[in-house]
């Protein structure tokens, strides 16, 4: 018998335009998924990007932003199916 189970994702967006590259977000994270990148953006600014994956979703680099609307944190929820060590439920 398989079971669904719901397991939480979280990821950042950054806005790479609205960054001014103060790193507020990169040393607040205490997963260190954050860093500044070596593009810059329209103003001139390296801007913090995302590394990629493991995000527990804390929202840390969201409220030390000086910036409004500069980071997103994201939560997604995927479904696995998992089966069951083949026991008969009781009821």
């Amino acid at each position: 018998m398989t079971k669904k189970k719901q397991n939480k994702k979280y990821f950042v967006k950054i806005e790479p335009d609205q960054c001014k590259g103060c790193e507020r977000c990169v040393n607040a994270c205490p997963k260190a998924v954050l860093k500044i990148g070596g593009e810059l953006n329209f103003m001139g600014f390296s801007f913090a990007c995302y590394k990629g994956e493991g995000c527990i979703g804390c929202g840390a680099c969201f409220y030390n932003c000086p910036e409004p609307g500069a980071i997103t944190v994201f939560e997604e929820t995927v479904e696995t199916e998992t089966e069951e060590d083949g026991e008969d439920e009781k009821e």
